[in-house]
């Protein structure tokens, strides 16, 4: 069940609010009992192969803890339904004691009264939470002062580059110091209208999609997007304009750019060798795998030697049902899971990244980089995912309306500066609404 990334994000920008809604009826257990028995209700998020692999997991720690009892079911029939799922099951005072959520609904749950508090228990130098990446660190705690969950998957995003396309036009590869001019350069080469061949692809459906690619060029270029002071946004700043006259240059002048409507069709594209290069991250070796598509992956083009990328975490998140003993030991599975002993059998056994920095050299992690090519160079990469994509309430609505200022210029619909300007204004509304 569990979606591709790029669904992932593109739902992130239609969720609305979670209110903040109480429980009551059922007994608090306030002295903790670790011999206690333990029902425990986990939302996996996952089906399939992935689920199946955390099943084993899950019933061999029911093993090492006869007491406790771990119910695992997906929790809704798709992943994007969870979040309506948490907010019913608040209202009812039937909350899991974990579940799979994504990144982007963090501040919304932390906001709902209703998530665990583990900064104490991070704070164990024992469970190394420093390996984990900034990114995924930030992510479970979005706004400083509690920490609600482990990470459960990471990623960021690459250039992907198609060789055979690049090779029939004889162009050069691309390189880990690409800069931005290099970039435009060859996707320009590599058009060739005659055959309907682009050189990049971008998307402009006005989704999380849109709207996350052009993060890294904002960052890059010294940009932000939230004003750390007022919390409004800064992505309007020469910067940011800046960035996206660059793309749409790409787009508009040079016509080097498909435009994706849909979100997937330039995946499908590149693999059939008709986009040569596409921003992309680790959901997509399988499929080109499959596909048996010739690529390769180097980090993302950069300007004044800087590569930065971008990355969507999500979480375990823990949730409150005012009971010790469920609360412990939610928190000890979860600690458990994203070990590292533990997340080499199941986000690097699924072929997802490892969550942590000391997994990158294991026998695992090597084993599935040798089947899955670019593997290694996506999991190096989030050495440049060194700032966070916000958390804050109101992000839905602020990339919503960046989402569709960048789909209109890159479709030659007004200038760069208008439209971001046009976005904040927007997107300030949203941040206040929150």
């Amino acid at each position: 069940m569990r979606p591709t990334r790029r669904t992932v994000l593109s739902a992130a920008a239609t969720l609305g609010f979670l209110p903040v809604l109480g429980g009551c009826g059922r007994e608090e257990v306030t002295v903790l009992d670790t011999d206690a028995e333990v029902q425990l209700v986990f939302w996996s998020g996952q089906s399939d192969d992935a689920a199946t692999v955390l099943q084993g997991l899950v019933d061999e720690f029911q093993r090492l803890h006869p007491n406790v009892h771990l119910d695992m079911s997906p929790g809704a029939s798709s992943t994007e339904e969870l979040l309506q799922k948490l907010a019913a099951s608040f209202a009812a005072d039937e909350a899991p004691d974990i579940s799979y959520t994504f990144g982007s609904w963090a501040s919304q749950l932390e906001r709902s009264g209703r998530t665990l508090d583990v900064t104490a228990v991070v704070a164990d130098p024992e469970v190394r939470w420093e390996e984990f990446t900034q990114a995924a660190r930030d992510t479970a705690r979005p706004t400083g002062r509690r920490t609600i969950g482990f990470p459960a998957v990471v990623d960021n995003v690459s250039l992907f580059f198609n060789t055979t396309v690049f090779d029939r036009a004889g162009v050069a590869h691309p390189t880990p110091d690409w800069s931005w001019q290099d970039f435009r350069t060859a996707a320009k080469a590599l058009t060739d209208p005659a055959t309907n061949t682009f050189g990049y692809a971008y998307s402009v459906s006005g989704s999380e999609e849109t709207t996350w690619q052009l993060w890294p060029h904002l960052w890059q270029n010294g940009g932000a997007v939230l004003d750390g002071t007022t919390g409004r946004s800064a992505f309007q700043s020469d910067a940011g304009v800046e960035a996206l006259e660059f793309l749409r240059a790409m787009a508009v002048d040079d016509r080097s750019v498909y435009l994706d409507q849909t979100d997937t069709k330039f995946a499908q594209l590149f693999a059939s060798d008709r986009v040569a290069m596409m921003t992309s991250g680790p959901w997509e070796l399988s499929a080109l795998k499959t596909a048996g598509t010739a690529y390769g992956v180097v980090p993302l083009p950069g300007t004044g030697g800087n590569h930065e990328t971008v990355s969507g975490p999500d979480l375990w998140t823990l949730f409150d049902n005012r009971d010790v003993n469920r609360a412990h030991w939610a928190t000890e599975f979860a600690r458990w899971l994203t070990s590292a002993e533990q997340d080499e059998r199941f986000n690097v056994a699924v072929g997802n990244l490892p969550l942590r920095s000391s997994e990158a050299t294991s026998p695992a992690f090597l084993a599935q980089a040798r089947e899955l090519p670019g593997l290694d160079v996506i999991q190096a990469n989030a050495a440049n995912a060194r700032t966070s994509r916000p958390t804050v309430p109101g992000y839905n609505g602020l990339s919503e309306a960046v989402g569709n200022a960048v789909a209109h210029v890159l479709q030659g619909q007004g200038s760069a500066r208008t439209a971001l300007q046009d976005a904040a204004e927007a997107a300030d509304r949203a941040l206040r609404q929150g």
